[in-house]
């Protein structure tokens, strides 16, 4: 009974077909192929759900890596999928497979089973089966979070959960607040090592700190307005000592918490004022133009591009726009709580963040994006065009380019127009 069983993984291919069975006329345009043979949806819905159903039950297995394997092809099919009413006649066995896994399992499969968590969750959307869930997993990931005998990864693993999973399902503000403070005590000893060494050192804790500080980072973005304040004056003061860090991530995720942060802070408070702020924007100005030899060139250029736009953020109120594209449809992230949403997100749904943009009506509600858009598979034929004429659209913009780029490379070139 303890031999690992030969489990077929959640593959592309499943993840190809369009398994809605809820909303069956809506396809994700990258997936529609021309003249393509017409495909049986209910045939290809019952296979998948046949497998799924498979998956769930290897959850319980001796083995685990048996285990392991249905947790990670269940996260593949929830993340590229909607699922709901499968899930739904389901969520209270997934609910204790997860719980089980926690509990029980090791490292590895404490991971997998928080990130299959995050994904029931998002599944599910906001309501009283979410609710349910998050009420029985709780205890469980908050025990684990503060469990300083379990795996570092796991107890990482655990608090992006307990942050994505409280965001999702709760109206409780209690409970919300009992989350944060939970997360607060996890991040908040970073300050203490910096307050002992005088100097942020690396050391194998600073991944939960970095996972705790971002969850708790999501859950200030729906608190009321007084407690944002509370929270402003208790970590805005503290977490420019976290940017001294020898590790890069942590200098980052300090950083986009203080631009956040200052966001919030003048939004409450139009004449906001912060009385260290030459010593923080020369410090930021620092981490945005460092050339320190020591560091590798890639990580130089992650951390100048990050604080490039912390300091604009910090200095000038600014947030460079960025655009995301999904479908037929475009969606602004113009401010850092929405950007910090959109990555928290983006991290755990990974290549099926643009379908489920498209499809789940709770990310939908959260970017204020309105019903789904339904179209049918004539109108996406439309739009899709062919290789060929995509090859040429990329030749001539690849051409256009380069010759605009030339004009700024030639060195006989008059440089005053350019200014």
């Amino acid at each position: 009974g303890g031999q690992p069983r030969n489990v077929q993984p959640f593959s592309d291919e499943d993840a190809s077909i369009e398994t809605m069975s809820h909303c069956s006329g809506f396809s994700d345009p990258a997936s529609f192929t021309e003249d393509g043979p017409e495909v049986d949806e209910e045939a290809t819905q019952e296979d998948l759900e046949y497998k799924l159903k498979g998956f769930i039950d290897l959850t319980l297995d001796k083995s685990a890596k048996t285990r392991q394997a249905a947790l990670e092809s269940l996260k593949s099919a929830f993340s590229s999928k909607i699922l709901y009413e499968f899930i739904m006649e389901r969520r209270m066995t997934l609910t204790d497979s997860i719980e089980r896994c926690i509990k029980k399992g090791k490292s590895d499969e404490q991971c997998a089973a928080a990130g299959l968590a995050c994904l029931l969750c998002v599944q599910m959307g906001s309501g009283i089966e979410s609710e349910e869930i998050f009420k029985t997993l709780g205890p469980v990931l908050k025990k684990i979070v503060c469990d300083g005998t379990a795996s570092i990864q796991a107890r990482q693993a655990c608090a992006t959960c307990l942050g994505i999973c409280c965001f999702i399902v709760t109206d409780d503000i209690t409970e919300l607040y009992s989350t944060m403070e939970c997360l607060e005590n996890i991040f908040t000893k970073a300050y203490q090592r910096e307050r002992d060494t005088n100097g942020v050192s690396s050391t194998h804790n600073t991944v939960l700190h970095i996972s705790a500080l971002l969850a708790w980072t999501l859950l200030l973005t729906i608190c009321p307005m007084n407690e944002v304040k509370k929270k402003i004056e208790m970590h805005l003061y503290k977490l420019p000592s976290l940017l001294s860090c020898d590790d890069l991530n942590m200098r980052i995720a300090a950083g986009e918490t203080l631009a956040l942060l200052f966001e919030l802070a003048r939004e409450t408070d139009a004449d906001f004022f912060y009385e260290d702020m030459d010593v923080l924007t020369e410090k930021l100005r620092a981490l945005a133009t460092d050339g320190n030899k020591h560091r590798a060139k890639v990580d130089k250029r992650k951390q100048r591009s990050v604080f490039r736009d912390v300091l604009r953020a910090v200095e000038e109120r600014d947030f460079p726009t960025e655009m995301v594209k999904f479908g037929p449809e475009r969606m602004y992230i113009d401010c850092w709580v929405k950007k910090q949403t959109y990555d928290t997100f983006k991290e755990i749904l990974g290549s099926g963040m643009q379908y489920h943009l498209q499809s789940n009506d709770f990310l939908r509600n959260v970017f204020e994006l309105g019903p789904p858009v339904m179209l049918d598979a004539a109108t996406l034929k439309t739009m899709k065009i062919s290789r060929f004429e995509r090859h040429l659209y990329n030749s001539a913009a690849f051409k256009a380019r380069t010759k605009a780029r030339s004009k700024c490379r030639d060195k006989r070139a008059d440089v005053g127009e350019f200014f």
